[in-house]
Protein backbone atom coordinates (compact mmCIF):
# COMPACT_ATOMS: atom_id res chain seq x y z
CA UNK A 1 0.00 0.00 0.00
CA UNK A 2 2.86 2.39 0.79
CA UNK A 3 4.42 1.73 -2.61
CA UNK A 4 1.11 2.53 -4.34
CA UNK A 5 0.96 5.80 -2.42
CA UNK A 6 4.54 6.59 -3.40
CA UNK A 7 3.68 5.90 -7.05
CA UNK A 8 0.89 8.46 -6.75
CA UNK A 9 3.26 11.11 -5.36
CA UNK A 10 4.75 12.15 -8.66
CA UNK A 11 6.19 15.62 -9.01
CA UNK A 12 3.24 16.59 -11.19
CA UNK A 13 0.70 15.41 -8.60
CA UNK A 14 2.57 17.19 -5.80
CA UNK A 15 2.58 20.37 -7.87
CA UNK A 16 -1.19 20.16 -8.38
CA UNK A 17 -1.86 19.36 -4.71
CA UNK A 18 0.27 22.28 -3.55
CA UNK A 19 -1.43 24.72 -5.93
CA UNK A 20 -4.96 23.66 -5.09
CA UNK A 21 -4.14 22.88 -1.46
CA UNK A 22 -3.20 26.46 -0.54
CA UNK A 23 -6.35 27.98 -2.03
CA UNK A 24 -8.52 27.29 1.05
CA UNK A 25 -5.92 29.01 3.22
CA UNK A 26 -5.92 32.07 0.99
CA UNK A 27 -9.73 32.10 1.03
CA UNK A 28 -9.65 32.00 4.82
CA UNK A 29 -7.29 34.99 4.83
CA UNK A 30 -9.51 36.94 2.44
CA UNK A 31 -12.99 36.03 3.74
CA UNK A 32 -12.57 35.45 7.49
CA UNK A 33 -9.12 36.75 8.38
CA UNK A 34 -9.63 37.10 12.14
CA UNK A 35 -11.55 33.92 12.89
CA UNK A 36 -10.25 31.15 15.13
CA UNK A 37 -10.21 28.80 12.14
CA UNK A 38 -7.90 31.12 10.21
CA UNK A 39 -5.73 31.66 13.26
CA UNK A 40 -5.42 27.89 13.75
CA UNK A 41 -4.77 26.82 10.17
CA UNK A 42 -3.02 29.79 8.55
CA UNK A 43 -1.28 31.64 11.37
CA UNK A 44 0.08 28.57 13.12
CA UNK A 45 2.88 26.11 12.39
CA UNK A 46 0.55 23.61 10.64
CA UNK A 47 0.93 24.75 7.05
CA UNK A 48 4.70 25.41 7.17
CA UNK A 49 5.11 21.96 8.73
CA UNK A 50 3.14 20.30 5.91
CA UNK A 51 5.01 22.23 3.22
CA UNK A 52 8.31 21.45 4.95
CA UNK A 53 7.58 17.72 4.90
CA UNK A 54 6.71 17.92 1.20
CA UNK A 55 9.88 19.92 0.59
CA UNK A 56 11.97 17.25 2.34
CA UNK A 57 10.20 14.45 0.42
CA UNK A 58 11.03 16.11 -2.90
CA UNK A 59 14.67 16.52 -1.94
CA UNK A 60 14.70 12.85 -0.88
CA UNK A 61 13.25 11.85 -4.26
CA UNK A 62 15.81 14.07 -6.01
CA UNK A 63 18.55 12.23 -4.14
CA UNK A 64 17.06 8.86 -5.19
CA UNK A 65 16.84 10.04 -8.80
CA UNK A 66 20.53 11.02 -8.69
CA UNK A 67 19.70 14.67 -9.32
CA UNK A 68 22.78 16.76 -8.57
CA UNK A 69 21.61 17.98 -5.14
CA UNK A 70 24.88 19.79 -4.46
CA UNK A 71 24.35 21.89 -7.60
CA UNK A 72 21.62 23.79 -5.80
CA UNK A 73 24.31 26.01 -4.25
CA UNK A 74 25.56 27.01 -7.71
CA UNK A 75 22.39 28.97 -8.41
CA UNK A 76 23.92 32.03 -6.77
CA UNK A 77 26.88 32.15 -9.13
CA UNK A 78 25.20 33.24 -12.38
CA UNK A 79 21.96 33.25 -14.30
CA UNK A 80 22.95 30.29 -16.46
CA UNK A 81 23.31 28.11 -13.36
CA UNK A 82 19.87 29.21 -12.19
CA UNK A 83 18.43 28.27 -15.55
CA UNK A 84 20.18 24.89 -15.44
CA UNK A 85 18.91 24.14 -11.95
CA UNK A 86 15.34 25.11 -12.85
CA UNK A 87 15.52 22.70 -15.78
CA UNK A 88 15.56 19.91 -13.18
CA UNK A 89 11.98 19.08 -12.25
CA UNK A 90 12.69 18.35 -8.59
CA UNK A 91 14.51 21.63 -8.00
CA UNK A 92 11.87 23.61 -9.85
CA UNK A 93 9.23 22.09 -7.58
CA UNK A 94 11.27 22.80 -4.45
CA UNK A 95 11.54 26.45 -5.42
CA UNK A 96 7.84 26.60 -6.28
CA UNK A 97 6.99 25.32 -2.79
CA UNK A 98 9.40 27.90 -1.41
CA UNK A 99 7.55 30.64 -3.31
CA UNK A 100 4.11 29.38 -2.26
CA UNK A 101 5.11 29.08 1.40
CA UNK A 102 6.68 32.55 1.55
CA UNK A 103 3.72 34.16 -0.18
CA UNK A 104 1.35 32.51 2.26
CA UNK A 105 3.50 33.68 5.16
CA UNK A 106 3.46 37.19 3.72
CA UNK A 107 -0.30 37.04 3.24
CA UNK A 108 -0.76 35.91 6.83
CA UNK A 109 1.37 38.77 8.13
CA UNK A 110 -0.38 41.27 5.87
CA UNK A 111 -3.80 40.15 7.09
CA UNK A 112 -2.85 40.53 10.76
CA UNK A 113 -1.17 43.88 10.13
CA UNK A 114 -4.18 45.21 8.22
CA UNK A 115 -6.40 44.32 11.15
CA UNK A 116 -4.01 46.10 13.50
CA UNK A 117 -4.20 49.33 11.46
CA UNK A 118 -7.94 49.07 10.62
CA UNK A 119 -7.36 48.93 6.89
CA UNK A 120 -10.66 48.20 5.09
CA UNK A 121 -11.18 44.56 4.22
CA UNK A 122 -11.73 45.31 0.52
CA UNK A 123 -8.29 46.90 0.24
CA UNK A 124 -6.79 44.09 2.28
CA UNK A 125 -8.47 41.50 0.07
CA UNK A 126 -7.16 43.23 -3.05
CA UNK A 127 -3.60 43.24 -1.74
CA UNK A 128 -3.90 39.62 -0.59
CA UNK A 129 -4.93 38.56 -4.09
CA UNK A 130 -1.99 40.45 -5.57
CA UNK A 131 0.37 38.85 -3.01
CA UNK A 132 -1.03 35.43 -3.98
CA UNK A 133 -0.32 36.11 -7.65
CA UNK A 134 2.89 38.15 -7.56
CA UNK A 135 4.32 38.15 -4.04
CA UNK A 136 6.28 41.29 -3.37
CA UNK A 137 4.20 43.57 -5.63
CA UNK A 138 1.25 42.98 -3.34
CA UNK A 139 3.42 43.92 -0.39
CA UNK A 140 4.39 47.21 -2.05
CA UNK A 141 0.74 48.03 -2.74
CA UNK A 142 -0.19 47.10 0.83
CA UNK A 143 2.61 49.29 2.18
CA UNK A 144 1.17 52.26 0.27
CA UNK A 145 -2.29 51.62 1.73
CA UNK A 146 -0.83 51.11 5.17
CA UNK A 147 1.10 54.36 5.01
CA UNK A 148 -2.15 56.19 4.27
CA UNK A 149 -4.21 54.46 6.97
CA UNK A 150 -1.53 54.34 9.69
CA UNK A 151 -0.80 58.04 9.11
CA UNK A 152 2.91 57.47 9.31
CA UNK A 153 5.72 56.36 7.08
CA UNK A 154 7.68 53.47 8.52
CA UNK A 155 10.34 51.36 6.83
CA UNK A 156 10.30 48.75 9.57
CA UNK A 157 7.83 47.43 12.11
Amino acid sequence: MLIQFEDYLTFENIYLWINFGVLPFWLLLIVIPNSKITQFFVNSIILPLILGVVYAYILYQAFLLDDPVSDIFKLYLNLDNLYTIFATESFLLVFWIHFVALNLFLGSWLSRDAFKYNIPRKLTALTLIIVYLTGVLGLVLYWLFRTFYAKRLSLHD
